[in-house]
């Protein structure tokens, strides 16, 4: 799908504010309601939006960490399905580098976070990990 200079300026105003109405969105964007809303549906139904969300306050907010993971040869498959199973684990991502994945992992306090970590060590194919516990947030786009 081709998104142009004014999916991508509709995405970013989303990215700001999700719950930004569609008639603000087209003013800030200079073009007609009907043009924003036409636009929104085309890239939901394309899958380049897949979903909406809130971001909560410092006292709702999980502790997280991002887990660095080392996999065993071959075993990289079995090790992303193993991963996806575990509800603490937000986000999987393969990186390039020394490690082969960064898991992005939410508990609600320390002593979760802390068995999720000792879960994702004890896993098949994990032969190593290196956790970076996330202490605030600077800023998010």
């Amino acid at each position: 799908m081709i998104v142009d200079s004014t999916d991508q300026a509709l995405l970013q105003a989303l990215r700001r504010d999700s719950r930004t109405p569609v008639a603000e969105l087209a003013r800030s964007l200079g073009i007609a309601r009907g043009t924003a809303r036409t636009r929104l549906e085309r890239l939901e139904a394309t899958g380049v939006i897949t979903g909406y969300t809130i971001r909560t306050g410092g006292q709702l907010d999980d502790v997280r960490a991002h887990v660095a993971i080392t996999v065993i040869a071959n075993e990289q498959a079995r090790t992303e399905a193993a991963l996806a199973r575990l509800p603490a684990v937000q986000q999987l991502l393969s990186v390039s580098g020394p490690h082969d994945l960064i898991a992005i992992v939410a508990a609600e306090n320390t002593a979760s976070l802390d068995e999720a970590l000792d879960t994702i060590r004890a896993l098949p194919g994990v032969a190593s990990t290196l956790s970076s516990i996330v202490l605030s947030k600077k800023f998010e786009r």
